[in-house]
């Protein structure tokens, strides 16, 4: 079957929905129910998929005057009210009841200012 679309060969052209790895037979099934489209599993042939993961690259930095509850914990792209500093650390904890959103504390490495977050 062709389609009118092009798309990434991880997607079906017609609906966008992610392809299943191609297994055993002669055709790759798109899993959206209402549209079944198909193509032949020749076409992943020699196909390769690398995947990276980047890590939080403040790790191992050392940040000196920190409070020990932070500790070095992931940054995130916050600016600081008090200071204007374009990254804070954070860290998350359910204060509430478990049907409610937790909260995030934020630190600012460079004024130590300290803000939450009920989410």
């Amino acid at each position: 079957m062709t389609s009118m679309f092009d798309s990434d060969l991880r997607f079906c052209p017609e609906c966008g929905t992610i392809f299943p790895l191609p297994v055993e037979g002669d055709n790759v099934t798109c899993l959206n129910r209402s549209c079944s489209f198909q193509v032949p599993v020749s076409v992943f042939y020699n196909v390769v998929t690398t995947t990276e993961i980047i890590f939080n690259q403040n790790a191992g930095r050392k940040l000196t005057n920190l409070p020990d509850e932070f500790g070095l914990g992931p940054m995130v792209d916050k600016i600081c009210p008090q200071c204007g500093n374009d990254r804070m650390i954070y860290t998350t904890l359910q204060t509430r009841s478990a049907d409610e959103g937790q909260t995030i504390f934020y630190l600012c490495p460079k004024c130590r200012f300290r803000d939450r977050e009920d989410s």
